[in-house]
């Protein structure tokens, strides 16, 4: 093997004479001059050097520290994986390096399970999947035709060469079943959706409710691409939040709330939290479905036709009477009875008659407890 190409070991210099200044110490051993050296490279070898070994020096990839490793992972632009999540503004990604399978199997213990954030699960469900709902309801087929095709609707629209809006907008009368009726119709469908209310539309931070409006957006996106499930975003009551009433005040969280649904109604897969922007970073088109009761009170831009499709539920007569007779089922109360008490009540929303069965309710317990009573007393 040739030798020539061999680089000479470094060799420390003479030492200064014992007449030489302390300067002249100083200036043999400077950092300057000792830093170059002791931070060269290794001995290297030619091509030639390589074969005449029988390839034993040939080029190796750099040794990872583990296959299941997140410290050297990269993202999809094949850029660092952590250096990424350290550069985003805000990170709340506490699942990295978190879970077996994640990081090495070294640090992952057996005294508090697999997961060290051993409530990681419950504190992460975001979503809803209604097994309170228990029983044989009514869906208005007019309900169900309406937010059934909005949803599939949506899902297709990379398929579809139409505008589809992205909000399908319920409204109505007080007390007609908006919100029940949906969450009927979610169970049925299989739809795990992420539900808000009005009141997380204002904070006491300014661009705070925006914010979470986009968070829960891609927490639906992510049902749909993890669990293979439907998923979509629900605001209840929206006109509470965001309407004008009198004189009331807009504030800057109202004004960042109405353009955060506008701009995900024009650009519904492209959705920023606050991160450094990513080309690759494409979220799943997820509907949105609001409810309220008057929309006239919203941002106008908000409820045009190419953004928000509108539905004005109310239910009619037959929609009531069924309605109704389910409710009053497992009571053994027959139709007839149902219908002459709609009749007797007429022009009366849905949950009037909810509340007339609790009522009947009441005084039968009423009863029950006076009679405790005279029995305790007497005997």
């Amino acid at each position: 093997m040739a030798l020539s190409n061999i680089s000479v070991p470094f060799q420390f210099p003479p030492l200064p004479s014992s007449s030489s200044s302390s300067s002249n110490f100083k200036t043999f051993f400077s950092p300057s001059k000792l830093f170059p050296i002791c931070c060269s490279k290794s001995p290297s070898f030619s091509a030639a050097d390589k074969e005449d070994d029988g390839g034993t020096a040939a080029a190796k990839p750099p040794r990872r520290l583990s296959e299941q490793s997140s410290w050297e992972a990269k993202d999809s632009e094949g850029k660092d994986y952590l250096y990424r999540l350290g550069a985003e503004a805000d990170n709340i990604n506490i699942t990295v390096g978190a879970r077996a399978g994640v990081i090495d199997d070294l640090f992952v213990g057996d005294f508090l399970g697999k997961d060290s954030d051993i409530v990681f699960d419950y504190r992460q469900k975001a979503t809803r999947s209604f097994e309170y709902l228990q029983g044989d309801y009514y869906i208005a087929p007019l309900f169900m035709d309406k937010v059934a095709c909005h949803l599939v609707k949506n899902y297709l629209a990379r398929l579809l060469n139409i505008k589809i809006p992205l909000v399908l907008g319920i409204w109505g009368g007080k007390g007609q079943g908006k919100t029940f009726q949906t969450e009927l119709i979610f169970k049925t469908m299989g739809v795990e959706p992420v539900i808000m209310s009005a009141g997380e539309l204002e904070s006491e931070k300014a661009g705070e409710p925006g914010r979470l409006i986009r968070e829960r957006y891609r927490t639906a996106s992510q049902v749909v691409q993890n669990q293979g499930k439907m998923s979509c975003l629900v605001i209840n009551d929206i006109d509470a939040g965001l309407g004008r009433f009198g004189n009331t005040q807009m504030t800057v969280n109202n004004q960042i709330v109405v353009g955060t649904l506008m701009n995900l109604s024009d650009n519904p897969t492209r959705v920023s939290v606050g991160q450094d922007w990513r080309q690759a970073d494409i979220t799943h088109r997820v509907p949105v479905i609001v409810t309220g009761n008057d929309f006239s009170t919203l941002y106008a831009p908000l409820i045009r036709e190419g953004r928000m499709e509108k539905f004005y539920w109310q239910p009619t007569r037959e929609d009531i009477v069924n309605i109704v007779s389910r409710m009053y089922e497992k009571d053994g109360i027959s139709r007839e009875h149902i219908v002459s008490i709609v009749d007797q009540f007429p022009n009366q929303a849905l949950d009037f008659y909810g509340a007339l069965r609790s009522r009947t309710y009441d005084r039968a317990i009423l009863k029950v407890l006076h009679h405790f009573v005279k029995c305790f007393y007497i005997g």
